[in-house]
């Protein structure tokens, strides 16, 4: 296969500078694209969830934007943002609220705390409905089944560095490509 990239992109969010107007993003990081190409981006120093419907000039806030912090209507450096269909809700890394966040998409008011002492930086869904989730400080990803608050860990676990003969994981971030198939982009120590 021989896939050709256009050679000038298009942009379908932000685009008027950095700041903190509908139409701009300031150090965005996550996003998600939903089935009808709304763009949800995680506008990490704006403290919101903004999103962006196809061919839209401006974006509109649906999470937080309510100045940082850990209040139930606030978000702190959201780090990644995926929508949970069954559920209709958007699910957070609160990354320096340490939490992992459902805020419905009806009402964007407030959001509830499903994962507590986590330094989200990454997420994603399977189809079951389980939630991997990236934890920065210990450089793992574990799998939160529906109604689990612990977690298994499933991939790294050991911690940062390179001790021989241990497998390790440093900074990792997960990707998900159209089949639904995940992958763990990091760095691996030992053999």
């Amino acid at each position: 296969m021989n896939a050709r990239w256009k050679q000038n992109g298009l942009t379908v969010a932000g685009g008027k500078g950095q700041g903190n107007g509908i139409n701009q993003l300031l150090d965005s990081c996550g996003l998600y694209v939903d089935d009808d190409q709304t763009i949800y981006v995680a506008d990490q120093s704006n403290h919101r969830i903004v999103e962006w419907k196809r061919g839209a000039t401006s974006g509109q806030v649906v999470a937080g934007g309510n100045g940082q912090g850990s209040g139930d209507h606030q978000l702190n450096y959201p780090a990644d943002v995926i929508i949970d269909k069954e559920r209709d809700s958007l699910i957070i890394c609160d990354r320096s609220s340490e939490r992992v966040v459902r805020w419905s998409r009806r009402n964007g008011t407030s959001g509830e705390t499903i994962i507590s002492n986590i330094v989200c930086w990454g997420l994603t869904m399977d189809e079951n409905g389980s939630l991997y989730v990236v934890d920065r400080i210990e450089d793992e990803v574990r799998r939160y089944r529906r109604g689990e608050s612990q977690g298994t860990v499933v991939a790294g676990g050991n911690g940062s560095g390179n001790r021989k003969g241990e497998k390790r994981l440093l900074d990792p971030r997960l990707l998900v490509d159209l089949d639904s198939s995940w992958w763990i982009l990091a760095t691996l120590f030992g053999s």
